[in-house]
């Protein structure tokens, strides 16, 4: 049976990757995946946080927010206090992007990522990861072209889809729709040489087997090789300014 949007259940949503998109920060990329849509920008500091300056090597963060208007309804702006689950993202795409870099390569450098969600149709997060990573890519060329550090301490590249259990089927990258009837949902973030940063889990209305466990970790797997491609692809374009 067809999903509502016409894709079969190991499909994934139409993505894509424009690099450059805004002329200010050295890593800029909007990323789209289905209806989702995230802007995702890498700027460049000398120095790192107070805690980490006797510990040696640089840092990269990461901070997520989802604008105004990027849902239905209206959503206030995180002004005074970030909410847990805004929290809870942008730790969540720090830890993918620092499992891909030397930290030590940085040298005493920050990559500092923010993750601007436009428009909401599931996946945020998962949008989030896979087109920050292109960012951080392009704001450490900037860095090797401006001298700032000799060599790219990026390892390899890391990606992030959705799966889920609705109604009894096994789905790929879950719209919103999707997400609010899974009985299962699943965020899966994976490096190019296969290894998991995370994978969660979670029964939101009945539990799951081993079994099924493993299938939906396997059908992410295959997401993620499809995105770590269309990244790469992305990457091979010229960008014009």
């Amino acid at each position: 049976m067809a999903r509502t949007d016409g894709r079969r259940p190991g499909d994934l949503r139409p993505v894509e990757i424009i690099r450059g998109y805004t002329d200010s920060a050295p890593g800029s990329v909007l990323i789209r995946a289905g209806r989702t849509v995230v802007l995702c920008t890498a700027c460049w500091e000398r120095g790192v946080p107070a805690w980490k300056q006797a510990q040696g090597g640089g840092w990269v963060t990461a901070e997520y927010d989802m604008l105004p208007g990027s849902t239905g309804q209206r959503r206030p702006r995180n002004r005074s206090k970030v909410d847990g689950r805004t929290q809870e993202i942008q730790r969540l795409i720090g830890r993918s992007l620092r499992a891909v870099v030397d930290l030590d390569a940085l040298g005493e450098n920050s990559v500092l990522v923010d993750c601007d969600v436009l428009q909401a149709d599931g996946g945020t997060r998962t949008a989030g990861i896979t087109g920050a990573y292109v960012a951080m890519c392009d704001a450490v060329r900037a860095a090797i072209r401006n001298r700032w550090i000799a060599r790219s301490p990026i390892r390899e590249a890391v990606a992030a889809v959705s799966v889920g259990r609705v109604r009894g089927r096994s789905l790929l990258d879950l719209d919103y729709v999707e997400d609010s009837a899974a009985d299962v949902d699943m965020n899966v973030v994976m490096t190019a040489s296969g290894r998991f940063v995370e994978v969660q889990g979670t029964g939101e209305s009945s539990t799951f087997t081993g079994a099924e466990m493993r299938s939906l970790v396997s059908l992410a797997t295959r997401g993620i090789r499809q995105l770590l491609e269309t990244q790469q692809r992305a990457l091979r374009r010229r960008v014009l300014h």
